[in-house]
């Protein structure tokens, strides 16, 4: 077990991915790799490039059905019985119904095995070139009728300016525990826009992410900026039963819009960092966000 660096700990003098600093969006090319493993592992070279040029990996029943039934059953029963008011739980706008349960890889076994998986891991460890750490993860609930939308934004963005992750050497899995289709909020993504850094405008408020994950203000994308991604790379939604699995990038535009089907949404979310590049302190200049949010403390994924 290993300490990342102390949350006081200066970033580097140059911040290659600043943002919210201006009051005008930009727009800059990314100098880090998207890939940054060999050809060692699961993926053979064309699905590696396929991941470098569009982002994402979509793979449909990663997990069999039986799995997947008993994930979704355990993520229901949490979230009829955690306290919508409780540290790492997070609300509806305007209601007390469940929307997120965060650290789930700390605080709950079953989910804590699915986090290690080797068909999940092995996947991320190649295409990060190093061993990983959870940096978060959580259960996404979008219940029926009324699940409300989650709007355009880069992890990265977010996680290099509150939580002082230092560069894009991180991958998120969204594992499909109910089925995901095109009436019930599925993932939205935008093709090659990993490769786009978008430096967003306005100054972070104090405990941003009090008011964030219920709603986001900051942080996300001018309209012109999104234009213009979509205009180059399109809008896809990859869909899929239980157990189907996106793999994407971290600097990835992403997004979807609410639930309006009769039948709920739910989704497995982890985020795999690599342990060469553990946060430091906050490029906004904020204190960092709680540890549900960003794991500070770098346990290798075999350890956890």
């Amino acid at each position: 077990m290993n300490s990342a660096n102390a949350a006081g700990a200066a970033p580097a003098a140059e911040d290659l991915y600043c943002s919210r600093e201006g009051a005008e969006w930009e727009a800059a090319q990314r100098p880090d790799p998207v890939v940054w493993g060999a050809d060692e592992g699961p993926l053979d070279r064309e699905e590696l490039d396929h991941f470098s040029r569009q982002g994402f990996r979509f793979e449909e029943q990663l997990f069999d059905e039986a799995e997947a039934d008993r994930l979704q059953r355990a993520a229901q029963e949490l979230a009829e019985t955690v306290d919508p008011r409780q540290q790492g739980v997070i609300a509806e706008p305007a209601s007390d119904v469940v929307r997120s349960v965060f650290r789930i890889h700390r605080t709950h076994e079953v989910f804590r095995a699915v986090c290690k998986d080797p068909r999940i891991v092995d996947v991320v460890r190649q295409l990060l070139g190093s061993d990983v750490y959870v940096h978060q993860s959580r259960i996404n609930y979008k219940p029926a009728f009324n699940g409300k939308e989650f709007f355009w934004h880069s992890d990265f963005e977010t996680w290099h300016i509150e939580d002082g992750m230092p560069r894009p050497r991180a991958v998120s899995v969204s594992l499909n525990l109910t089925d995901n289709n095109e009436f019930n909020g599925p993932l939205m993504v935008v093709p090659g826009s990993h490769r786009t850094s978008v430096r967003c405008v306005g100054e972070t408020p104090e405990d941003h992410y009090k008011q964030s994950l219920r709603r986001q203000e900051y942080g996300v994308p001018a309209a012109e900026a999104l234009r213009e991604l979509v205009d180059r790379g399109g809008i896809t939604a990859p869909k899929g039963g239980p157990g189907s699995a996106l793999f994407f990038e971290c600097n990835l535009m992403h997004g979807s819009v609410g639930n309006l089907s009769p039948y709920p949404r739910t989704n497995l979310f982890v985020v795999y960092n690599s342990v060469e590049n553990a946060v430091v302190a906050p490029f906004g200049g904020l204190r960092p966000r709680p540890e549900f949010l960003s794991e500070r403390e770098v346990i290798p994924i075999g350890d956890l």
